[in-house]
C-alpha cells in the first residue's frame, strides 16, 4: 500500500488530550483516535479535535464495525463516518479483524472462525465498507485466546482475506508474539508470511504474562524486549514502516509514553544506519 505517513505515532488518549493541544511544539509523526470516541462531539471538544488533526496526520482506528458478526452492517453509521474521515483528513481508517455483535454489542473482540466460508462473508462486508467510504480499509490481525476453527490457519486466514477483499492491513506486532505464544507457533514465520504491499502501519503495544504460556493483550503495560525484538525482524523483512504506539490502559504521564515512543524511533534509525 503507498504510505502518506510515516516516523512513529501515538494513541490518541483523553488522558493527554490537552496536554498535547496546548503544547504546539509537541513532536509526533502522526496521531490515531478511535473514531467511535469523537465522531458526535462538536462544540469546544469537536474544534479541539480539528486543531489537532490540522496539526497533525491522523489515522483512524475502529471499535465497532463488527466484520465479521452476523448483523448486517450498520451503513448509517459509515456515512456519519465517511463525514468525520473527510473532515479530518484521515489518512488511512482500520478495524479489527474480528466481531463485536450478535443481538447486541459484546464489548469485545472475538476471532472469527478460519474457514473458506468466513473469508468469503468477511470480503464481502470488508468490500462494502471500502465502497461506502471511497477508501481502502485496512484490517488488523487480533490477539485470541480459543482457536475458533482449524480448518485454515492464522495466516491462511488473514491472506486469504486481504486478497479477496482488496484491502489494507494494518499489523499488530505485539498480537503476533501474543498468539504465538498462546497457540504454539512461530512469531517471525507469521510475520514474515505478511504481504508487504498491503501494510498500511504496525502498531506496538504491551501485554500481561499471565504465564509462560499465557499471555493476555492488555495495551496496559510496557512493550516487552521481545517484541521490540520482533519489531526489528519486522522492519528487516517489511522495510521501514510507520509504527504507533498504543497505550489503553493504566495510561502513564506523556513524558513515560513518549520514552516508548523514542524507542520506536530509535529501532527505526537503526534500520536506516544498516541500509544506507
Amino acid at each position: 500500500m503507498s504510505q502518506s505517513i510515516q516516523g512513529a505515532g501515538l494513541g490518541l488518549r483523553r488522558d493527554f488530550f490537552e496536554e498535547i493541544l496546548t503544547n504546539p511544539d509537541f513532536k509526533i509523526d502522526f496521531l490515531e483516535v478511535a473514531p467511535e470516541n469523537w465522531l458526535r462531539f462538536g462544540g469546544r471538544l469537536g474544534r479541539e479535535l480539528r486543531t489537532l488533526s490540522e496539526r497533525y496526520p491522523f489515522v483512524c482506528h475502529g471499535l465497532s464495525l463488527d466484520l465479521g458478526g452476523p448483523r448486517a452492517l450498520d451503513e448509517a453509521y459509515l456515512h456519519e463516518l465517511k463525514g468525520f474521515l473527510n473532515e479530518h483528513e484521515v489518512l488511512f481508517y482500520t478495524e479489527h479483524l474480528s466481531y463485536c455483535g450478535d443481538s447486541g454489542h459484546l464489548y469485545d473482540l472475538l476471532p472469527i472462525p478460519f474457514t473458506e466460508e468466513a473469508v468469503h462473508y468477511v470480503a464481502e462486508r470488508i468490500r462494502r465498507v471500502q465502497d461506502i467510504l471511497e477508501r481502502p480499509l485496512g484490517i488488523e490481525n487480533v490477539s485470541f485466546y480459543l482457536m475458533p476453527s482449524t480448518e485454515l490457519t492464522e495466516v491462511e486466514f488473514v491472506n486469504a482475506v486481504l486478497s479477496e477483499a482488496d484491502c489494507g492491513l494494518m499489523l499488530d506486532v505485539n498480537n503476533i508474539y501474543v498468539n504465538s505464544i498462546n497457540h504454539g507457533y512461530d512469531a517471525l514465520s507469521f510475520m514474515q508470511a505478511m504481504p508487504t504491499q498491503r501494510i498500511q502501519y504496525l502498531h506496538m503495544a504491551g501485554h500481561f504474562d499471565e504465564a509462560d504460556d499465557l499471555k493476555i493483550d492488555t495495551h496496559g503495560e510496557p512493550v516487552k524486549a521481545a517484541v521490540w525484538d520482533l519489531l526489528d525482524a519486522t522492519y528487516e523483512k517489511h522495510g521501514l514502516q510507520p509504527t504507533l504506539l498504543e497505550r489503553d490502559f493504566n495510561i502513564p504521564p506523556l513524558p513515560e509514553l513518549m520514552q516508548e515512543v523514542a524507542q520506536i524511533q530509535q529501532a527505526q534509525q537503526a534500520w536506516r544506519s544498516a541500509h544506507e
